[in-house]
């Protein structure tokens, strides 16, 4: 991977890439879109794919593609042109990840940009930002964007560039996009005052704009397809066509942010989702249905059926335990699926009671039985620990739950002659905004640690089964890039300048990162993104959190019913598609 990223980070567009759109410069808007990660990762997320396809779209704007180079290089470049990115009009940051935050300074370093917005010019490219962590919590970032787009790219985009003019002047044209675009937020014409404890006391505009940002939503998914614009070789989906079929999960499991910021859950018709598959296979021999609940897709079976399996490969990027019918199972086996995910999240039931996840642990064994029955001879499993409540008895449930699995999971095996192996992925539980557990204090990096030590230890006699886990300080890395507000942007300017060496950068903090990642939060306080138009209500999310510390269930979303609920629909009935 390191040759051919060197290779799209200063040369133009590879043969291999199939689709590549390519426009002359001439008279027209020119963007550069950046996803702050490698080539690799960054052309394996469907969002940016349809960003670069949208804007590509509007034949008075010519984007190009950049990602961040290897080390050793120096300066970005157009992936189409070659280009710097300061010959650009505009450079757009495609943001799915706190994680990636401190890229963008090594970005703007590598482009010889003033790292503060208040530092640029009018010789500068506009930097724009935007993507689903921009939409969570933009604070930590916001020294450092001119503006954001807060929402779904498909809504925002047009609205954006309807008003956008190169020719004016950049406090004028902030002002004016500020005033009349939903869903742009500019983060100069805001400011922040502290109590003395340190927490958020006030969040407020110093120009004439909207006191609240709106978080725009594109009620219908019909209106446009998703799916992969450029296919390319060695990246996560190799040569896959990746299909969006849904956005949202109508479960509500109380750790996850796409099942809050999302809802109401959205789904494209099976007309719709047939139709981009078609025009899929003509392109590869890979199609990948991609959303947080395919499994909950009105008419899935059906749209499968007409995949031919014997010529073409399909995957889904999640499906549920509890929704894994024979008919789906040999979809996978046919599509030679090798190994499958469960994702039990917790240990006991008393856990998966905390977090909503709405399986039971006969649900998990009867899962595991029917996937290696079916054909499926490997199982990767999904837990995370340190979540709210979690006891040293909830701990060793998940060794207990791995272990019962194991069992089910051998006797199945035996029954066709051919043992596999299970892959344990442990991770660390890490509070979201928007979620009911934005009020939860994360676990410490020593109790993270133990925990992961224990499992570790008696997972290691058991035969066939290996175990991956994430590193606790990383996670704590990302609670605060999650959970921080405007003071952050010090930490990861220090980050910076210390070579991204993040635990001597913490030992040097001027601001405590304890303050933001291992503090409960008062029921009352406001938080960094509470100036965000969610659709949801916050006292909605401080229910469910209450709830959750009692270990009550909530029932899923209705899905043709008039409900108030979180406040996400208006109490407006949703049509199935």
């Amino acid at each position: 991977m390191a040759a051919r990223q060197n290779r799209h980070s200063a040369d133009a567009v590879s043969p291999e890439e199939t689709g590549v759109i390519r426009k002359d410069w001439g008279g027209r808007i020119r963007v550069a879109l950046v996803y702050p990660s490698t080539y690799s990762v960054g052309m394996s997320n469907l969002g940016f794919q349809t960003v670069y396809r949208l804007l590509n779209d509007n034949d008075d704007i010519v984007c190009e593609r950049a990602f961040l180079p290897d080390r050793g290089r120096h300066g970005v470049r157009s992936i189409e042109s070659g280009r710097p990115l300061g010959d650009f009009d505009i450079i757009a940051f495609s943001i799915s990840f706190e994680s990636d935050y401190p890229h963008i300074l090594s970005l703007m370093e590598t482009a010889g940009l003033p790292f503060r917005s208040a530092d640029r010019t009018e010789r500068h490219p506009l930097v724009v930002a935007g993507g689903v962590a921009c939409f969570l919590n933009p604070e930590p970032v916001a020294a450092f964007i001119d503006v954001f787009l807060m929402g779904e790219a498909e809504n925002v985009l047009g609205r954006f560039f309807d008003v956008y003019d190169p020719e004016a002047g950049r406090h004028r044209l902030l002002l004016t996009l500020a005033r009349t675009v939903p869903g742009v937020y500019v983060p100069a014409f805001y400011a922040a005052a502290y109590n003395r404890d340190e927490t958020l006391r006030r969040f407020a505009p110093v120009e004439d704009v909207p006191p609240k940002v709106e978080r725009v939503f594109l009620p219908d998914l019909n209106e446009i397809s998703t799916c992969s614009a450029l296919l390319t070789p060695e990246t996560t989906f190799d040569r896959t066509c990746l299909v969006e079929v849904s956005r949202g999960c109508p479960h509500g499991c109380r750790f996850c942010s796409a099942g809050y910021v999302y809802r109401p859950p959205r789904f494209r018709s099976p007309e719709m989702l047939r139709r981009c598959v078609t025009e899929g296979v003509t392109r590869t021999d890979r199609i990948g249905l991609v959303g947080a609940a395919v499994s909950d897709l009105p008419g899935l079976a059906g749209l499968c059926a007409g995949v031919d399996t014997d010529t073409v490969r399909l995957s889904f990027s999640s499906l549920r335990a509890d929704a894994l019918t024979p008919e789906l199972i040999d979809i996978l086996r046919r599509s030679r699926v090798k190994t499958a995910t469960i994702a039990p999240d917790a240990g006991s039931e008393r856990m998966r009671q905390v977090i909503n996840k709405g399986i039971d642990t006969e649900t998990i064994l009867n899962a595991t039985e029917a996937l290696v029955t079916g054909g499926i001879p490997n199982l990767k499993l999904y837990f995370m620990i340190g979540l709210p409540t979690e006891t040293a008895a909830d701990v060793a449930a998940i060794l207990e739950l791995c272990g019962r699995i194991k069992e089910r999971f051998l006797a199945a095996s035996r029954s066709r002659g051919r043992i596999g192996d299970i892959t344990v992925s442990l991770n660390s539980f890490v509070p979201k905004p928007v979620t009911p557990f934005q009020w939860s204090a994360m676990d410490s990096v020593a109790g993270l640690k133990k925990k992961v030590k224990t499992i570790k230890s008696d997972l290691k006699r058991v035969a066939n089964v290996r175990l991956n886990h994430d590193v606790p300080r990383h996670a704590h890395v990302q609670a605060l890039l999650s959970r921080g507000d405007r003071r952050v942007a010090r930490l990861l300017l220090l980050a910076h300048e210390n070579g991204g060496n993040w635990a001597k950068t913490l030992k040097a903090a001027p601001v405590n990162p304890d303050f933001y990642v291992c503090r409960e939060r008062a029921a009352d306080e406001l938080f960094p993104w509470d100036f965000i138009e969610q659709k949801v209500r916050k006292s909605f999310l401080r229910r469910e959190y209450e709830k959750a510390l009692e270990s009550r269930p909530t029932a899923a979303c209705p899905e043709r019913t008039a409900c108030d609920r979180c406040g996400a629909c208006g109490g407006e009935i949703r049509e199935a598609p």
